[in-house]
């Protein structure tokens, strides 16, 4: 039944689509023009180069906000994030901090006395401002934001100053000394890169006074940091002198800090009251303003944990607070910037705009990787969240853990060190660990102590800090070890660690005071039972795979102790006790209505129009009888494009049985690959039908699940192993891991040890071979393979072969599409042949090659061309063709073998032997009339 609408309803349908897009065009009209001005601001002891960004009427109040940039930055590092804001309908000021782009004075770490007082000091500015709102004389209404460095200030800037509204910090520290002496062990790694930045930030460092007025001692002054005697010590060591060659643009009070710290490898209270005394923890207790916190999980600068004591601090407050856990940080990967900016601004819409109806996301989300982007080989991200912030200890399981006590020793000089995270390349490492793929990690042996968990019975997602408890005995003093926790695949050999995290631990008291060669296992009594916080991660591991513990005594990124030591460790009891936050789901984005209105209003009026021009058709329902039928085709028929009378395929019709291995055979243009792309719902025939098991084929159709295909190659992910990349093939189709039957398609593509190999290290051989394991991941009833033989060697060939055999020998069922007529003569024991589209013959292979009625006439020596012509010409033989060794004599039913042979004798013809004629090539040209295959 065709559908008629009358002609205006197309015509409205035009209008209304027409209608969509000129109310697209109005709202994707070019944002206002941003204006930008310059202006140096004189602060005490430096001059802070600025910029300030607004757009719209200028005669308009609105909120201001304030960017900060990161370590070793400028202001021009968020020009672009200031211009979006400002069109947004913000007044944005950014500037460069002391020490940085073209601002004078010296970097104090945001020193309260200096950068904390500059940012006081630009709020006085905006409150002077016609363009800023004002909650009162003096007041502007203000949020601030920044990465890093800049995320610190805007901490520290809601600490100090009451008139901050809103903040957003981004992947920064909460507690400085925490970051770069964690458990009292040197962070030597970063904290060179810092200082080394530092020192190099301008090219003329401005002029050294004796000593800065104020440096070494704002611990004191407002810090709120520290106790009595630490602060006391962190002036005596602000007075000692530095050098100012290696100074930089550094305060005196840091500079000789580092360089102390630096050449004892161990850091002292003095250090860690310096940077307690200027971090956001100080003031922890006075930041009172909604808080949308921004994590990197690739960060061993500043990890996860950091966060997690912002989010608590913050909330303990009251203020409102929403944690968001990025795939990037430090380390590099994707800091998800236009995402996370996008969010920023939503904040500040609900909170300094006062817009109510503003998204702000949820109060926890976590960006995980979902798979690779076939078009560009970059890892897919996904959110997952939850009402509430679900902290680093939430759902706890425990994983038990075996494995003895263990000795180890920490090397002289603490070298070769262990390798966990690079800065700036383990961000990139950490994405790929998401997607199973090891990274740098290296342990060597002797220096660590390991223990395993039994392999997963299920997926297990790992979201905070595991935990463990181990006794730890050391033949000197304190013991330093490294914590970790690899996801170890199935072979036992591949490792990765996830986000290249490591937590470092200083365990007091575990030695005997003296005595060497392992005096703490010979004093167990001595030794010290700790719980050890391992790195906050978002990791899944999936079933099969197991946990496993390492205790290394060096670390590449840290300081460790110099003096040889050895070590003991056992596990106190129980195992991992791993978080799972199990109210973190992943969920879809919300989207702006126009994002799903606007296509969704396209394709309803899209179907209308399509309505008045096709057919409705539904598919049929399924037949019973073909219900155990692999294959039926009936009347199967295409036309090319535009044209009536030219055919691909015409009126096909043929069935295959469970267990057969079909060959579809024909020349080129026969339609052997238009039949196949519409047996999988590719293309949609003209005439006919397929069913598959019953059910009729159409794109999509479920049916189309119990079939595999392989067609012209497969695309695998070369840093990839071949196990790895069937797991993630079959993540994409979304269907359960327990259905992929995966250890079955191996076992039956026989690729052996390969498997754990990189796919980049595989013949084309095992290339194909793994592709043929892809299609048949899930077991399907339908197998579908093209040219399964190309660019493999005769070995290989036969090893394919092998590899269908067996797969049909189980009741499933193959079709090959192949031109190599001897593999499909030994492999296969049905066929159909094609030509010009049609069917020409179809049958099991003994009827094709064995019903023929030419006979092999071998003969002692070549027969010469007079003597063929001399038989061809006999009563009752239809032809007669030299060929190596002989004649091919085809009958014409005149005659017999036995009166053929009679004839020959007659002829001086020299027999050796006449026989059938069987080969699967000679009869396929026959039946074909000679064309090509």
């Amino acid at each position: 039944m065709r559908i008629r609408f009358p002609r205006w309803a197309a015509v409205a349908g035009t209008l209304a689509v027409l209608a969509g897009a000129g109310t697209w065009s109005a709202a994707a009209d070019d944002p206002p023009s941003v204006r930008r001005s310059d202006q140096v601001l004189a602060m005490p002891g430096a001059k802070i180069d600025t910029s300030w960004f607004t757009a719209g009427d200028p005669a308009e109040r609105r909120p201001a906000v304030l960017l900060g940039h990161g370590f070793g930055g400028s202001k021009e590092d968020v020009r672009a994030q200031a211009e979006a804001l400002a069109r947004d309908g913000y007044a944005v000021l950014t500037w460069s901090a002391r020490g940085f782009g073209r601002s004078t004075g010296r970097i104090g770490l945001n020193d309260p006395a200096y950068e904390v007082k500059d940012v006081s000091r630009l709020l006085d500015w905006l409150a002077e401002r016609p363009e800023v709102r004002l909650d009162e004389d003096g007041d502007p209404r203000v949020g601030v934001s920044g990465s890093s460095y800049g995320g610190a200030i805007s901490l520290l800037a809601a600490g100090h100053d009451p008139r901050v509204d809103a903040i957003a910090p981004q992947i920064t520290y909460w507690n400085l000394a925490d970051a770069l002496f964690p458990d009292g062990v040197f962070k030597k790694l970063w904290a060179g890169i810092f200082f080394s930045t530092g020192t190099t930030a301008s090219t003329e460092a401005p002029p050294r006074p004796e000593r800065e007025p104020g440096a070494g001692d704002s611990g004191g002054a407002g810090a709120g940091g520290g106790a009595p005697a630490a602060r006391a010590a962190a002036a005596r060591a602000a007075a000692a002198p530095a050098d100012p060659a290696a100074c930089g643009r550094f305060q005196d009070a840091l500079c000789e800090m580092y360089e102390r710290v630096a050449v004892s490898g161990s850091p002292d209270a003095a250090a860690r009251a310096l940077l307690e005394a200027r971090s956001p923890s100080a003031v922890g207790d006075r930041i009172k303003v909604p808080a949308l916190i921004v994590q990197g999980k690739s960060d061993s600068l500043f990890p996860l944990s950091h966060a997690d004591a912002m989010a608590k601090a913050i909330r303990g407050n009251g203020a409102p607070v929403a944690v968001d856990w990025t795939v990037g940080g430090h380390d590099g990967g994707d800091r998800e910037t236009a995402r996370v900016e996008q969010r920023i601004t939503h904040w500040f819409d609900r909170h300094l705009k006062g817009d109510g109806g503003a998204d702000t996301g949820p109060a926890f989300r976590t960006s995980r990787t979902g798979g690779v982007d076939s078009t560009d080989g970059q890892a897919r991200l996904r959110g997952a969240s939850a009402d509430r912030y679900p902290g680093l200890r939430d759902g706890l399981r425990d994983i038990p853990l075996s494995g003895p006590r263990q000795p180890f020793r920490n090397p002289a000089g603490g070298a070769p060190p262990a390798i966990s995270s690079v800065p700036g390349v383990g961000g990139g490492l950490s994405q790929l660990s998401s997607l199973g793929v090891g990274g740098l990690a290296l342990d060597f042996p002797g220096q660590h102590a390991r223990f395993d968990s039994a392999p997963l019975t299920e997926p297990l997602r790992v979201t905070g800090s595991p935990t463990v408890k181990v006794t730890v005995g050391s033949d000197g003093g304190d013991a330093v070890l490294f914590g970790k926790v690899y996801d170890v695949g199935p072979d036992g050999r591949q490792q990765v660690l996830p986000a290249q995290l490591v937590a470092p631990v200083r365990v007091d008291g575990s030695g005997t005071g003296g005595g060497a060669g392992g005096a703490a296992a010979r004093a167990p009594g001595r030794a010290r039972t700790v719980e050890l916080t391992l790195p906050a991660i978002d990791h899944e591991v999936e079933a099969g795979h197991r946990l496993r513990l390492v205790l290394s005594a060096t670390d590449l990124g840290y300081a460790s102790p110099a003096a040889p030591a050895a070590y003991t460790v056992a596990l106190a009891g129980g195992g991992l006790s791993v978080p799972t936050a199990p109210e973190v789901r992943g969920q879809a984005a919300t989207l702006p209505w126009w994002v799903w209105g606007l296509p969704a209003g396209g394709a309803v009026v899209a179907a209308l129009l399509l309505l008045t021009a096709r057919r409705r058709t539904a598919a049929p329902p399924p037949d019973p009888a073909l219900a155990d039928v692999p294959l039926a085709i009936t009347g199967l028929t295409k036309r090319y494009a535009k044209s009536s009378d030219r055919y691909a395929v015409r009126d096909l019709s043929f069935t295959v049985e469970r267990g057969q291995v079909l060959g579809l055979l024909g020349p080129n243009g026969a339609g052997k690959t238009t039949t196949l792309r519409m047996l999988m719902g590719l293309i949609t025939p003209d005439e006919g039908g397929i069913r598959v098991f019953g059910h009729a084929i159409r794109p999509g159709a479920p049916v189309l699940s119990r079939v595999g295909a392989f067609v012209e190659g497969a695309g695998f992910l070369p840093h990839l192993s071949g196990r790895e990349n069937l797991e993630l093939y079959w993540q994409a189709t979304g269907r359960p891991a327990e259905d992929s039957h995966i250890a079955e398609a191996l076992e039956i593509a026989g690729l052996g040890d390969a498997l754990a190999r990189a796919v980049r290290t595989y013949s084309q051989g095992m290339r194909q071979r793994l592709a043929i394991a892809q299609a048949m991941l899930g077991l399907p009833d339908l197998l579908i393979l093209d040219e399964p033989t190309n660019g493999l060697d005769p070995p290989q060939i036969r090893e394919m072969r092998d590899v269908m055999i067996r797969y049909a020998a189980g009741g499933r069922t193959v079709i090959v599409s192949s031109h190599l007529l001897s593999e499909v003569e030994q492999s296969c024991t049905h066929l159909v042949v094609m030509d010009r589209g049609r069917l020409v013959q179809a049958g099991p292979v003994a009827e094709i090659t064995g019903g023929s009625d030419t006979l092999l006439v071998t003969t002692d020596g070549e027969v010469d061309e007079a003597v063929a012509g001399k038989v061809a010409a006999l009563p009752g033989i239809g032809s007669a063709a030299r060929t190596d060794g002989g004649l091919l004599v085809r009958l014409d039913g005149g005659t017999t073998p036995a009166a053929l042979i009679a004839e020959l004798v007659r002829l001086d013809v020299p027999l050796t032997g006449v026989g059938p004629h069987r080969r699967l090539e000679d009869a396929f040209l026959t039946l074909i009339g000679g064309g090509s295959a």
